[in-house]
């Protein structure tokens, strides 16, 4: 059985709250790297889904959630 609903903590549990995820923005012009392709530059984003960036020999667009590439 699967509950949706989300977790609520208590104010008097030892345990800390599990950290909200934060979402990776970027910004045309940002340098980034890239697991698999390299350093490269963003050339176009559409919004929180994906990043168009060129890695000098090709473009890829980058889907949201970002796991593999990160702001320099």
């Amino acid at each position: 059985m699967t509950n949706s609903a989300p977790r609520r903590h208590l104010p008097t549990s030892p345990f800390r709250p599990a950290p909200t995820p934060q979402i990776k923005r970027f910004a045309v012009g940002d340098r980034v790297s890239h697991d698999e392709y390299g350093l490269g530059r963003a050339i176009a984003v559409e919004g929180e889904l994906a990043v168009l960036v060129d890695f000098g020999s090709r473009q890829v667009r980058i889907t949201a959630p970002f796991a593999k590439l990160f702001l320099l």
